[in-house]
């Protein structure tokens, strides 16, 4: 018995470096870039505390800003664990995978970290649509006082626009990002440069010291308006989440000579135009264009925010898609929206979820200074999870010593750690929401690792020993038929549930029976020369094996056509793909409590059926019910 690959020559096309920082613009760097329409503004009011808004506050801000920025996101992500990828891809789930690959098994304490990061980015993935396009809609109050009762029903209309449009995919649309993005970071650098001149001793705030004075002068309110600046470093981890799709260079450079240059300039001409006219405090952003300029600003700004919410829902589809691939969800559908771009899907279920909690959020806080207070928790404890994962990779992976590598990440958590107790101040005044969104996505994949580990358990007590019932046939064989079965099981060495139900009920055995198991990789994608492995059992009976990346969509019958390199003559016209269906009830007595049981039954039968998730032609499948009590 050998085991043999076959390799394919499929190589992924090539795009150019400045084609790929021109899409970065577009998508990287929305969210983080839609913050000046909130960030500076929300931090002076909660440090002025409803009193005169003084120059040692505005600097204070500044310099917390200016150099939350530096260290937190141009430091910590862009120059540091933009080098932490997993084959080119990035992320919280990534990260995780690599670090479980670097220690070289499973460990509870890197899943768990994953799944926080993963829960916690859902939460956000809330916020930031509903707080970013409300920021932007409520330009119209300054515009047009009369219409400020319109602003939550139009924010509403937008917000349910955009994700109504997530079935058509966005693949026509993306390519307007980048100019749009581009003309909205040029145009906060220009409102930037203007009205620095209103105070250019504003710039001092470059000095360190005064963000050290505004804590040490204000105390408790230094803390909380910490957890205000964390509005402007949202929207960081996202630089890491999308390496894969635009590479650590062409991110490196947006940010470094184009995107934070912008965002600097203008949080500091909006700090010289509070210094020299206190009454702007009332909405920074947009006090710095005349009356004629404003409308036109707003239009950019909603459209800059409605990108900035596309970045991070495709976002959470495609760490969702991950979750599912990694076992730590139910197979949720996945509609692919485009013919040449794997990356770009659409999870119906999920973006019907999103809507909803984006929905609520704008009709519970009806303001982006009340939201203000929700946001922020969920990110930093991604960025927290994300330190604690990266000193692993680099003490284990980069082969640092455990000392050195602590050194170099102690400071970057301690920083992330920080911004985590500020937000935590905020707790009761909205912080709870995204931590409850958190703790509700976390429950679920807990809830589904547990309850299928006792489902693998309970239905190996039944299970028949493959090797066992070929032997058995062999003496008793049954009736022959021509043609080919694949039977789908997650354990090879056990007869398949199918198998066992097509020989009980038929009485017939295929003269070629494949039992075939699908396994998602540690890595982002496997290399199509390590996609199939066969093993020949018996002159009826083989296994075969397919691997596929847990960024990668599993499409079996695609994958089956390397496999005629190895001997086998897969013909899907004579082929059929057996498939057990479990109707799970609950038990009079179950090792889970309760609501868990209720739960991962509800779980169960809201994932999309095995024939769809794995793409085989519905025509060639036969489905076997069985029902199993849990």
């Amino acid at each position: 018995m050998a085991l043999t690959s076959a390799a394919s020559t499929d190589a992924p096309p090539t795009t150019s470096f400045w084609a790929l920082t021109l899409g970065g613009v577009g998508v990287v760097f929305g969210d983080i870039g839609t913050s000046p329409l909130y960030a500076f503004r929300e931090a002076v009011h909660v440090a002025a505390e409803g009193a005169v808004v003084t120059r040692v506050i505005v600097l204070g801000v500044l310099s917390l800003i200016l150099w939350s920025l530096l260290i937190v996101v141009t430091a910590k992500y862009v120059l540091l664990l933009l080098r932490a990828d997993n084959n080119g891809e990035g992320g919280t789930l990534s990260l995780m995978a690599l670090g479980q690959r670097a220690m070289g098994r499973r460990s509870v304490f890197l899943m768990s970290l994953g799944v926080i990061g993963a829960s916690m980015f859902i939460g956000d993935s809330m916020i930031t649509p509903a707080i970013s396009v409300l920021s932007a809609v409520e330009g119209l109050k300054i515009a047009a006082p009369a219409l400020e009762h319109y602003v939550v029903p139009l924010t509403v209309g937008i917000l349910v626009v955009l994700f109504a449009f997530q079935r058509w995919g966005t693949a026509k649309v993306a390519s307007a990002f980048g100019p749009v993005m581009i003309v909205w970071f040029s145009t906060l650098a220009v409102m930037g440069l203007i009205h620095i001149n209103d105070d250019p001793s504003v710039l001092a705030a470059i000095n360190p010291w005064h963000a050290v004075h505004f804590m040490l002068s204000h105390g408790m309110v230094g803390l909380v308006t910490i957890g205000a600046v964390f509005l402007a470093v949202t929207g960081g981890e996202a630089l890491y989440a999308d390496l894969g799709h635009f590479g650590r260079k062409p991110i490196q450079t947006g940010w470094l000579f184009f995107v934070l240059p912008s965002l600097l300039v203008n949080y500091f001409g909006q700090g010289a135009l509070v210094l020299s006219h206190p009454e702007a405090v009332e909405n920074t952003f947009y006090r710095m264009v005349p009356e004629n300029f404003l409308v036109p600003l707003i239009v950019l700004a909603t459209a800059a925010t409605v990108i900035a919410s596309q970045a991070v829902i495709t976002g959470a589809f495609s760490l969702i898609s991950q979750a599912v691939q990694l076992g730590l969800l139910p197979r949720f559908e996945v509609r692919y929206t485009s013919e040449t771009h794997a990356g770009q899907i659409y999870l119906p279920r999920v973006n019907m979820l999103l809507l909803i909690g984006v929905l609520l959020l704008v009709l519970l806080f009806r303001s982006s200074s009340g939201l203000a207070s929700a946001y922020g928790i969920a990110v930093s404890t991604t960025m927290v999870a994300d330190g604690v994962m990266g000193f692993v990779v680099i003490w284990k992976l980069w082969g640092w010593r455990p000392a050195a590598a602590a050194a170099l990440i102690f400071p970057f958590v301690a920083v992330d750690a920080i911004f985590f107790s500020a937000n935590l101040l905020k707790l009761m005044e909205g912080a709870w929401v995204p931590l409850l969104f958190g703790f509700l996505m976390a429950a679920m994949i807990w809830v589904w690792r547990r309850g299928s580990a006792m489902l693998i358990l309970k239905t190996r007590r039944t299970e028949v020993p493959l090797n066992d019932l070929i032997q058995s046939l062999e003496k008793r064989p049954p009736h022959i038929v021509k043609g080919t079965a694949v039977f789908l099981t997650s354990d090879p060495e056990y007869v398949p549930t199918a198998l066992l139900h097509n020989l009980k009920h038929n009485k017939v055995l295929h003269e070629h029976n494949v039992i075939l198991t699908i396994q998602t990789a540690q890595t982002p994608r496997v290399d199509p020369s390590e996609r199939v492995t066969m093993e020949n059992i018996s002159d009826k009976f083989s296994k075969v094996r397919l691997r596929f990346g847990y960024m990668e969509s599993p499409n079996v019958p695609k994958a089956l056509v390397i496999a005629r390199k190895l001997g086998w003559q897969f013909d899907i016209m004579s082929t059929s793909f057996f498939v057990s269906r479990r109707s799970l009830k609950p038990a009079a007595q179950s090792s889970m409590p309760r609501w868990q049981n209720h739960l991962f039954i509800a779980l169960s039968r809201s994932a999309n059926d095995a024939t769809d998730y794995f793409q085989i032609p519905t025509g060639r499948v036969v489905e076997v019910g069985t029902q199993v009590t849990i």
